[in-house]
């Protein structure tokens, strides 16, 4: 892939029910510039989180400060802190005072490679590199400083660029990871021929089928 990531998205097109941005964002990449340098990564796995209609989602019981930047405008960077250790990062869609986000799972490092390598020389294979979405933040040094930043900004320290959507007869589609309810919920979508894909570890087998 060419160094120039391509133009950023605009917020009037990620202005999405999460399940469509969710299919939009693959392919897409999450560009991050730190004091050591600028990291790419192409998305391959991405989970969708409606609002008060989705119990698995953070804003299911209303607004919070934490949820804050959750509910919108569209385009911003969703930043929460999980079981004490780890950021994940969201990119925040639908429009404003209706809540929703996508969770980035995984992706492919793209750009920056020396500077990943840099911040994570225990890494394995360039597949490993951004595989969960713990590590896809730490490669993209990206933490709670980040939250609510504007993904479609050219000067932002995050932005969002459109890139080669997948192929509709590559993208998978499987039930959420980590969750307490809404377990069965097929809103987790990655593309079927990245080895960057996280392993799907919760309740039993692997469910997949193409996306409608």
């Amino acid at each position: 892939m060419s160094a120039d990531p391509g133009r950023l998205f605009t917020r009037e097109e990620l202005a999405l029910d999460p399940v469509d941005l969710a299919q939009l964002l693959l392919g897409s990449v999450l560009e991050a510039t730190g004091p050591d340098g600028t990291v790419g990564v192409r998305l391959v796995e991405v989970e969708a989180y409606r609002g008060e209609d989705d119990p698995a989602s953070h804003c299911y019981r209303g607004r919070t400060p934490r949820n804050a930047v959750m509910w919108g405008p569209a385009g911003h960077l969703y930043v929460y802190f999980v079981y004490g250790m780890h950021f994940c990062a969201n990119v925040v869609g639908t429009h404003e005072d209706m809540p929703g986000a996508v969770l980035l799972r995984a992706g492919e490092v793209v750009t920056g490679l020396e500077v990943v390598r840099g911040r994570r020389p225990n890494g394995r294979g360039t597949g490993e590199l951004a595989k969960g979405p713990a590590i896809l933040t730490s490669v993209l040094r990206i933490d709670r400083a980040q939250n609510g930043v504007d993904l479609t900004d050219p000067a932002s320290p995050v932005r969002l660029h459109v890139g080669d959507r997948v192929p509709a007869d590559r993208i998978r589609v499987g039930p959420r990871v980590g969750v307490a309810t809404a377990i069965d919920t097929p809103w987790r979508f990655w593309d079927g021929a990245s080895l960057a894909v996280s392993t799907y570890r919760r309740g039993g087998k692997r469910r997949v089928r193409p996306a409608s």
